[in-house]
């Protein structure tokens, strides 16, 4: 089946985050977004005739997803992780970041130290925040627009605030980066030295580009199932976000029993069944669709890159390695955030996602959303380089 992602879809007037709600955001009605992380691309048909068939059928009672949603889920991920997981791990969720707090309450207490590296998407810091957590952070590093952990001070925080979680981005939102396996043996000897359990938010790993390979944490071979919550779902790689299903996978039994009591207390237990619809189709017959689309993406990030470079210099792109989401240095310019961003949203009339929301390390950076048709984002860089182009 043949995909064509190059058609404009008009998103106005369907309840769309990203579309409907720039008014009561305080940004223009007719701005362009390329902010938050959905595609501007119809799911794979095979979801949508499940969908349908399930509409058709009319009754939408409460739902469990039963063993071909797991049986399909396992194929995925052993096939193109070489993870082989287990049913009884599965613990099902609205979404990442409400099991994301929902791990922090289980298995920390108020207090506690939980680590994460900026900058990084802003969810983590609100979590641990609102969860009366301590935030530890240890920043990335920029060398030769290229990130990396730094190891010395990734140890030294955790050792001095007696860190009991660390939440790791894998890939890296927004910065793009997909950790070698060499980068996750070292994070993990380092964790597994303090005894601290990890949060794996590894929902952008369907997506990488030539040459990188995601690896899933968990499958490393040093017990790391035994103290990581790997937090995963079709949204990101189906564009299912509005339909609410997560796949949060905890091997060790005692952390996966806090973890589910911890549910219970939030009154949360079934998916929906739309969710549970889409999920199993997604994952039994959408990949020939994925595929289509992550060709496209690398399309349009060479799209973007030779745009920056010619018409745009003063703009910097750091390459990704993977996800839909590419990383802007406006540094040059020397702009502050806030007057950034008013160049962006009243002179170029776009809608993006501030560096500083990521963390005091993305001053003077820029979160863009490449997942759309190439006229839309041809567009957008377009309408930016009327602002920032020589």
């Amino acid at each position: 089946m043949s995909y064509t992602l190059d058609t404009v879809i008009n998103r106005k007037n369907t309840h769309s985050l990203k579309y409907d709600c720039a008014a009561e955001r305080g940004k223009p009605e007719d701005i362009l977004p390329f902010w938050v992380a959905d595609m501007d691309f119809k799911t794979a048909q095979p979801v949508l005739d499940a969908l349908e068939k399930s509409v058709r059928h009319g009754i939408f009672g409460y739902t469990e997803s039963g063993i071909p949603y797991v049986r399909a889920l396992r194929s995925w991920y052993m096939s193109y992780f070489g993870w082989e997981i287990k049913p009884e791990w599965l613990v099902k969720t609205p979404g990442v970041v409400f099991a994301i707090c929902t791990a922090i309450r289980a298995l920390t207490h108020p207090g506690d130290a939980v680590l994460i590296q900026p900058p990084v998407y802003y969810p983590f810091s609100e979590s641990i925040r609102a969860n009366h957590r301590k935030l530890v952070t240890s920043p990335l590093i920029l060398k030769n627009e290229h990130y990396e952990m730094d190891w010395e001070d990734l140890e030294k925080k955790i050792s001095e605030n007696d860190v009991k979680m660390c939440i790791l981005c894998s890939p890296h939102n927004p910065v793009g980066r997909v950790w070698t396996e060499k980068e996750l043996d070292r994070f993990s000897s380092i964790c597994r030295k303090y005894s601290v359990r990890v949060i794996a938010d590894e929902i952008h790993g369907d997506f990488t580009y030539p040459g990188h390979r995601q690896t899933v944490f968990a499958s490393l071979r040093h017990g790391e199932e035994d103290f990581t919550i790997t937090c995963t779902a079709p949204s990101k790689t189906f564009n299912l976000a509005g339909l609410q299903d997560s796949n949060i996978w905890i091997p060790n039994e005692i952390l996966r029993r806090a973890f589910q009591e911890e549910m219970v207390r939030a009154g949360y237990s079934q998916l929906n069944t739309m969710a549970v619809v889409a999920g199993e189709a997604a994952y039994s017959a959408g990949r020939p669709w994925l595929e289509n689309v992550k060709n496209y993406l690398k399309e349009n990030l060479d799209f973007t890159r030779k745009y920056l470079t010619e018409h745009i210099p003063g703009i910097k792109l750091v390459e990704p390695d993977g996800t839909y989401l590419i990383w802007l240095d406006f540094r040059s310019f020397g702009l502050t955030d806030e007057d950034l961003e008013k160049e962006l949203v009243y002179k170029a009339n776009l809608w993006m996602d501030m560096g500083i929301l990521f963390g005091p390390e993305g001053s003077g950076f820029v979160r863009m959303n490449i997942a759309c048709p190439r006229q839309t984002l041809g567009q957008g860089l377009e309408q930016m380089r009327k602002v920032f182009g020589r």
